[in-house]
């Protein structure tokens, strides 16, 4: 059977790839933590499932309207109010089959191929992918932890063309955590607006800010970027809802208006019940939002100095998200246990065949000398952790 050129070039996940042979490790009965996946390991908060449930009970297991029900748009539009202190209208809100999907649906209305998208390395992986998959070119910019992983704005600059249609910035990042600063934030919107670029702005994480820091979403900087900036949010992060799959785009609304058209013939509505249960999420307690960032600072303020203390490791401290990425490309180029270490990759299934530990390569996101961990699980589990990847480190 034929196979397109467009699905014969894409790279499947090496988040999704790692976690499942973790997984199959686990099945097997080998005692592996997995670091890998970026998935809150808290449960759905109980007023959300019961939402859930009341919308099944009342007979909301019908089609809805292919941008979501009314309900959640304009509880989506009113968060951004409360939040950020910006206006929308529900009109343009579109309520999307997770982040991810949000992502896809953009990239399909705006990339013309031969378009290129400029995004900052380290990147999440779906990134690149999804730009070739509608025949664009992703352009990535290094970013190192030597400065936070904040982005070289003359770099930046430098990389249009009259090919490129949008900068895609992720505040907080994943896989770093990093958080731009304003001056970054607001250089990046001025070079967007002088060659009339789209701004693409993921923040899927901005509830996971540490240390007292505030997000900025780039709209947040004066009507005319506004005009200009796609939001992707959702609630998969913030309430521990990743296989509910509701995220959502936002933006100027002939754009969305658009991406509604195009939602309609691909997937039609997302999921009812799962939209009842995102609606309940956005405008019920928000007591559980703060309890989870708490619980993750305190992972991160452990995890980050125990790192530091192993040889070979360098760690700087995320202020957002909750991915540590380490830099240990001083042991690539080495032996460890007998096994020759030359990147990420080989470092990643070393330490999982080895210590039975799971992360994920830096080479994954376009960094070749790291590794990413998240600190989404337990502090007995980051500890026993810790102790598996000194020792197999320290050899």
């Amino acid at each position: 059977m034929k196979i397109s050129q467009r699905a014969e070039q894409i790279t499947p996940s090496p988040t999704i790839g790692m976690a499942t042979r973790a997984k199959q490790m686990k099945r097997e009965g080998i005692d592996v933590i997995s670091f890998a996946v970026g998935e809150p390991d808290f449960p759905t908060p109980d007023h959300i499932c019961a939402a859930a449930q009341q919308a099944m009970a009342a007979g909301h297991t019908k089609y809805t309207p292919a941008a979501g029900i009314p309900e959640l748009k304009e509880a989506i539009a009113q968060s951004m109010q409360q939040q950020l202190g910006l206006t929308y209208e529900p009109g343009q809100v579109c309520v999307c089959n997770g982040g991810k999907h949000a992502l896809m649906n953009i990239w399909q209305t705006l990339v013309d191929p031969g378009d290129e998208v400029i995004i900052f390395a380290p990147y999440w992986v779906s990134y690149t992918e999804q730009i070739k998959l509608v025949g664009g070119r992703p352009v990535p910019l290094m970013t190192t932890g030597a400065n936070d992983f904040q982005p070289d704005l003359d770099e930046v600059q430098a990389a249009v063309t009259d090919r490129t249609v949008a900068i895609l910035v992720n505040s907080p990042s994943n896989p770093s955590g990093a958080v731009f600063s304003h001056e970054i934030m607001a250089g990046i919107a001025e070079i967007a607006l002088d060659n009339g670029l789209a701004i693409i702005s993921d923040e899927i994480y901005k509830h996971l800010i540490y240390g007292g820091g505030q997000h900025l979403s780039p709209a947040m900087l004066g009507d005319e970027v506004k005009q200009a900036t796609i939001i992707v949010d959702g609630v998969s992060k913030t309430y521990s809802m990743t296989g509910w799959r509701i995220g959502w785009l936002i933006g100027p609304q002939d754009f969305v208006g658009k991406v509604n058209s195009i939602q309609s013939q691909q997937t039609s509505n997302p999921n009812s019940i799962a939209q009842y249960a995102a609606l309940a999420a956005l405008t019920g307690p928000q007591d559980c939002v703060g309890q989870m960032r708490e619980q993750f600072q305190q992972r991160r303020d452990y995890l980050v100095p125990a790192l530091q203390q192993i040889p070979g490791v360098q760690c700087t401290s995320p202020p957002g998200a909750f991915y540590v990425f380490p830099d240990v490309s001083a042991h690539l180029g080495t032996e460890l246990a007998g096994q020759r270490i030359d990147n990420s990759l080989q470092l990643a299934d070393y330490l999982l065949a080895e210590a039975h530990i799971s992360t994920v390569p830096g080479s994954a996101f376009g960094a070749e000398g790291y590794l990413r961990l998240s600190f989404a699980c337990s502090l007995d589990d980051l500890r026993e952790g810790v102790a598996r990847l000194q020792q197999a480190l320290v050899t």
